[in-house]
């Protein structure tokens, strides 16, 4: 079976760390900035219907969504969806977060090409994360078969792809929610610093999480040249 205990283990420590750190960012900016109400008082759903419509997107419906920060952009049925505490909230991470949505529905509309290629990597990706580990541990089990361990590997290595193509996505998306907040007035100057630093803490999970997948990707490879 995959080794419990082995050096191999001090490749996932840095992802680790960087990820609870992550964790605490996230959750931390996101409270502190949840209690300053924007000037415009607007809520997380109506600063969304806003920057839509000024972009053309009148068509991309907003849909309230159970759990706390599961927002995203549905590309395929063309909705944004935010969770209770985004929605409804006249805060600065609240519009930040709104924001952020908006920016992944304005990638779509404008074709961006990491997008697209993200959307494209999903079935594979998904696809590698499970069965790609399944295949590593079965091909250990069974006498370290090499044919099942490198299969292992390699549709593991397209989660791992798909973890990298992300962080352009996600970046991008937040400078277009800094620049549309400033732009269409539906946070000033001093408060477009508060939509930053909730949205800055929010990237860093996605880079804990493309370096936790190469740790771990490396981590195999390691193992399975172990013999």
């Amino acid at each position: 079976m995959l080794p419990i205990w082995d050096w191999t283990l001090i490749l996932l420590l840095p992802a680790f760390a960087l990820s609870l750190y992550a964790q605490f960012r996230v959750s931390s900016t996101f409270k502190r900035y949840s209690t300053v109400r924007s000037g415009r008082g607007l809520t997380g759903a109506a600063g969304a219907r806003l920057l839509l419509d000024g972009g053309g997107l009148s068509h991309v419906s907003i849909e309230l969504t159970e759990g706390r920060l599961s927002d995203h952009y549905d590309p395929r049925s063309k909705v944004l969806r935010l969770s209770p505490d985004v929605a409804n909230r006249d805060s600065l991470a609240a519009l930040g977060v709104a924001a952020h949505e908006v920016g992944h529905a304005l990638q779509d509309a404008q074709g961006y090409a990491p997008m697209r290629a993200r959307s494209s990597l999903v079935p594979v990706a998904s696809l590698g994360s499970n069965l790609g580990m399944i295949l590593f541990i079965a091909g250990l089990f069974i006498g370290r078969n090499p044919l099942l361990m490198n299969l292992g590997i390699l549709l593991f290595s397209a989660a791992v792809l798909f973890t990298l193509v992300t962080l352009p996505v996600e970046f991008n998306a937040s400078r277009r929610a800094l620049a549309l907040l400033n732009s269409q007035g539906i946070l000033v100057a001093g408060e477009v610093d508060g939509a930053r630093k909730v949205l800055s803490a929010a990237g860093l999970t996605y880079v804990a999480a493309a370096l936790m997948a190469i740790a771990q990707l490396a981590r195999l490879v390691l193992i399975s040249r172990n013999r």
